[in-house]
């Protein structure tokens, strides 16, 4: 799948990713179902029929961690072409005030961890090409090739979003 051609493509989940930072560090999840599960990532999920990804981003994270999210922004889109997995087109989001206490759920753990010290060794291999970039303040598009759990290839260009 290495030089994947991305005319027309269009994925075929429609998903989300939401990252609180706040003071030097970022909230982070480990994952306790669903694809990625036992992975570190941010929290989010599938977008439902007639919601926005703000709403879906917005939804998941109260659900996953019990906190609600204030003023977030849209930094990122990320394609994923997978072998073993639906194609996913995910929209990231960045918020830096919430309201709650992150509580774990029986979908996830929360992890707060200094922005110099984020666990790439436990994440999707994508991540540690694009989320150093978006907590530098990028916006971006990243559209990523990946064979089971291996990433074979990746292009990641600016992008502007509303």
């Amino acid at each position: 799948m290495d030089g994947f051609d991305w005319t027309g493509w269009q994925g075929e989940v429609k998903a989300t990713l939401m990252f609180v930072v706040k003071a030097g560090r970022i909230l982070l999840i480990e994952k306790k179902r669903g694809h990625g599960e036992g992975k570190v990532n941010g929290p989010g999920g599938k977008i439902d029929p007639g919601e926005t990804p703000l709403e879906c981003a917005v939804r998941e994270t109260e659900e996953e961690l019990h906190i609600s999210v204030k003023n977030p922004r849209k930094v990122a889109e990320l394609w994923f072409q997978m072998s073993d997995y639906p194609s996913i087109l995910c929209h990231v989001f960045i918020a830096e005030e919430y309201e709650g206490t992150p509580t774990e759920t029986d979908e996830a753990v929360p992890l707060w961890t200094p922005s110099d010290e984020i666990p790439y060794n436990r994440m999707w291999e994508d991540d540690r090409h694009w989320l150093p970039l978006v907590l530098d303040g990028q916006s971006l598009l990243g559209k990523f090739v990946f064979e089971g759990e291996v990433m074979a290839s990746k292009e990641i260009t600016a992008a502007t979003y509303p």
